[in-house]
């Protein structure tokens, strides 16, 4: 048996290909399949099922798709009752895959109700688990997505679920949907695989015996919902279309609807389109435009000579957005809006003077660990919902500052369209920031 891992590191997620005496096992593969199904075909490899463990908030789902081009099976939940054909799994009803291959369901609701996680056994012996969004490396699936009135009953199920799995024999492979940088992670998960022994002996969660109490730890500091994965799960249930082609035309000026800039950075500060996003391409890409742009309506992007735009329009297809109109590269003179790039000793030096004033765009968890007094404080995505705070003045430059300069360079775009002077922090995050203040002090 091999288990081949695919990351996808914007959105947190692995998507896995089990191979066993010349058969496949594909479990909850993003919509950009063909990478899968490559790997399938370079181990001639006859892929005979694909497993949904649940209804995904985080991503549009390629199950159905993979299954309609390979011919496999696609089984799902048994109460994710989807509105395309698959095959229902129901509790410990072992899915005969031949040759000593043979899949258990087993109801694992917390994450979500219908979640499902898969045991993989080989003539009759468990080798491995496929949890989805159930019991995770050091953490387990936050149970508050389809809202907070049904979060604690989903966190008590959570408690039963994880302790379902933990019985399992500690030599059993730990293979999870949702890892390091997923928003569907209650608390910060660690190591992308691990075993159920290895957690049994590390996972915290696994030591809070008391429902109630577990129920507390997984609700006590929610992490932000982006705002993208209200609309994963109807697209889920209802089907995703085949993945768009990623290449787009190239366009003298803007369609209608909104502009992406995912230039460098500094390509960014020193000219954009007035009023338009500036998101550098990085693997989060399509996370962040999913968050703060309206879903679903038309996107022109902006790019550098040469840049390849390939990468951005499949992050974008991943969360179900297929809008984008073209590309731009030739901006000419029409690049007014700017904003200045500073490193963090040039940050300090400014963050000193008498008129200083600071924004920090980090997420309500981070700014409890470390505070810069004096800053006024505005999540990334609430800056463009609610606007900038109104203790910013416009006649003064305006500093801005994240964790590591990502946030704070699309948070400066935003401001610069605003009518604002925002000098962001690069290359350094506002702990370095406190540290280096503590320095002089």
């Amino acid at each position: 048996m091999e288990v081949l891992s695919f990351r996808t590191p914007g959105l947190g997620d692995q998507t896995y290909l089990l191979t066993h005496d010349g058969r496949g096992v594909l479990v909850d593969p993003q919509r950009d399949i063909g990478r899968f199904l490559d790997a399938a075909a370079e181990r001639d490899v006859e892929l005979r099922f694909v497993l949904e463990t649940h209804l995904h908030n985080d991503y549009v789902s390629g199950g159905e798709q993979a299954a309609l081009r390979t011919g496999a099976e696609l089984v799902m939940p048994a109460a994710a009752a989807p509105a395309y054909r698959h095959t229902p799994a129901f509790h410990l009803e072992d899915i005969d895959g031949g040759g000593g291959l043979a899949l258990r369901p087993v109801h694992t609701p917390g994450h979500t109700p219908e979640h499902t996680s898969y045991l993989v056994l080989i003539d009759g012996e468990p080798v491995a688990l496929f949890s989805g969004g159930s019991l995770l490396v050091a953490s387990a699936g936050r149970p508050d997505l389809l809202g907070p009135e049904r979060a604690r009953s989903l966190a008590r199920l959570q408690h039963i679920s994880l302790r379902r799995l933990a019985a399992l024999p500690p030599g059993t492979a730990l293979y999870p949907t949702h890892g390091e940088g997923s928003f569907c992670t209650a608390t910060g998960a660690g190591r992308l695989t691990s075993t159920i022994g290895a957690e049994l002996a590390d996972n915290p969660l696994l030591a809070v015996d008391d429902p109630e109490k577990f129920a507390d730890t997984l609700l006590a500091a929610p992490a932000p919902i982006p705002a993208f994965y209200r609309h994963m799960g109807p697209a889920n249930t209802l089907g995703v279309p085949p993945m768009p082609p990623v290449q787009v035309p190239e366009l003298d000026e803007p369609a209608a609807g909104h502009v992406v800039d995912v230039r460098p950075r500094e390509a960014q500060a020193g000219g954009m389109l007035p009023g338009s996003y500036g998101i550098e391409l990085d693997n989060d890409f399509g996370s962040w435009t999913g968050w703060l742009l309206p879903h679903g309506e038309p996107i022109t992007l902006v790019a550098g000579p040469g840049q390849d735009v390939t990468e951005a329009v499949t992050q974008l297809a991943q969360i179900g957005v297929d809008t984008v109109q073209g590309v731009v590269r030739d901006l000419g003179d029409a690049a007014t809006q700017t904003y200045r790039l500073v490193d963090l000793g040039t940050f300090v030096r400014l963050l000193r003077e008498p008129d200083a004033q600071l924004l920090d765009v980090r997420m309500p968890s981070e700014r409890e660990q470390v505070r810069l007094p004096g800053a006024a404080e505005r999540f990334l995505p609430d800056l463009f919902t609610q606007g900038v705070p109104d203790a910013l003045d416009q006649e003064r430059p305006v500093l801005v500052a994240c964790a590591s300069g990502r946030r704070a360079a699309i948070a400066a775009a935003r401001l610069a369209g605003a009518g604002y002077r925002p000098i962001a922090l690069t290359g350094a995050g506002v702990p370095d920031v406190v540290s280096a203040l503590d320095r002089l002090n």
